[in-house]
């Protein structure tokens, strides 16, 4: 276990520390949970106006090469060839039995491929990748040498436009760009954790204070709201956005837990004849979206009941600031998958009623 001695900083912490924030070590590094304000409170910004968050913990990767494409093309699930300059993809690495290594983001730039990998998988998912290499690709980790902040809410491109004179009418979602962001010329993209319009800030650690001033002095106009890993877990999770460790790892699938329309059938990559036939034949099992009434909530390791019989395990579960309800996600037997199953989930001794709804939870997210 990493003490807080241990624990890494991002570029960000002495100003977190500035402002009262509540500290946690969280996959290795000294991150923000909540500031004054709390959780619920940040979770209803980033939905009514606009959030703005460090992510500074992230991992990025750096894939360069003539067989850089190939490469990644048998590593990654979706299609990476369907990727021109400036699109980024959604995808996951799998390892042979159909287990997930990770997901993560593929950024095709002009001359070379960006990858952005959960903290607390960097190391794995690096030596994963350079265990695979083959010909010409070369494979950096770039994960100390930036910050990473993401300004995330249906008015981010109001305060965005006030940062940097790119033409964000014209950047389409899940598209980045090479251009000055407060002062500072750094890659940036239109994508997010939240459901909501925004932008990721790829930074220079050296550059991150400059960025982080120039933010926050045109944020003030705004009503911009600092926010911490809460409301950053409870905005994915009225989503359905997959936490790995929690509701994806190397004991699930991809198509399992609902992520099938990130995997190319038609290409060739790790695991794909297991994949394949786990599609065809239907998983044993499924990734669903849980809500229940009332003001009890289920959380992470919760059974999930059928008949008084344990058929599956809540993954993450939270009571839904935007809904004013419970909701969870869980893995149930195939047949109690169907929208308006009926399941209980056990808390404090007691079952509960859940029904399986139609994702995602909260239906009215700027992107969804």
């Amino acid at each position: 276990m990493i003490t807080a001695l241990e624990a890494r900083k991002t570029p960000f912490y002495d100003f977190h520390i500035s402002t009262g924030a509540k500290m946690v070590n969280f996959a290795g590094y000294l991150m923000p949970i909540q500031y004054s304000k709390g959780m619920t409170a940040e979770h209803l910004a980033v939905r009514q106006n606009i959030g703005l968050f460090d992510l500074s913990h992230m991992g990025e990767f750096e894939v360069t090469g003539s067989d850089a494409l190939e490469f990644l093309q048998k590593t990654t699930t979706n299609n990476v060839s369907s990727l021109t300059p400036g699109k980024i993809q959604y995808s996951c690495m799998t390892y042979p039995d159909g287990g997930i290594v990770d997901d993560l983001l593929v950024y095709r730039l002009q001359d070379r491929f960006f990858l952005v990998v959960n903290a607390s998988n960097i190391d794995k998912d690096y030596a994963w990748l350079d265990s695979h290499r083959f010909g010409n690709v070369k494979l950096v980790n770039l994960s100390d040498e930036l910050g990473l902040l993401a300004i995330q809410g249906p008015n981010a491109q109001k305060l965005m436009s006030e940062l940097t004179d790119y033409p964000l009418d014209e950047m389409g979602y899940y598209t980045c760009a090479r251009d000055r962001v407060g002062g500072v010329n750094l890659l940036f993209s239109r994508t997010g954790y939240t459901g909501e319009d925004g932008f990721e800030l790829y930074i220079p650690s050296n550059d991150a204070k400059t960025v982080m001033g120039a933010v926050l002095s045109a944020g003030t106009k705004h009503g911009l709201e600092l926010i911490g890993l809460g409301a950053r877990d409870s905005l994915r999770l009225e989503m359905k956005m997959s936490l790995y460790g929690n509701d994806i790892d190397q004991t699930t699938t991809p198509v399992e837990a609902g992520l099938s329309w990130i995997v190319d059938f038609e290409k060739e990559f790790i695991a794909k004849n297991i994949l394949v036939k786990q599609r065809d034949e239907k998983p044993k099992r499924r990734l669903v979206c849980l809500e229940m009434e009332g003001k009890v909530f289920p959380r992470h390791g919760y059974d999930i009941i059928d008949s008084g019989r344990v058929i599956g395990t809540v993954t993450s579960g939270t009571f839904s600031p935007s809904l004013q309800k419970p909701i969870a996600l869980g893995y149930v037997p195939l047949e109690k998958s169907k929208i308006g199953s009926k399941v209980g989930i056990a808390i404090r001794s007691s079952a509960y009623e859940a029904t399986v709804v139609k994702p995602p939870f909260y239906k009215h997210a700027t992107h969804r």
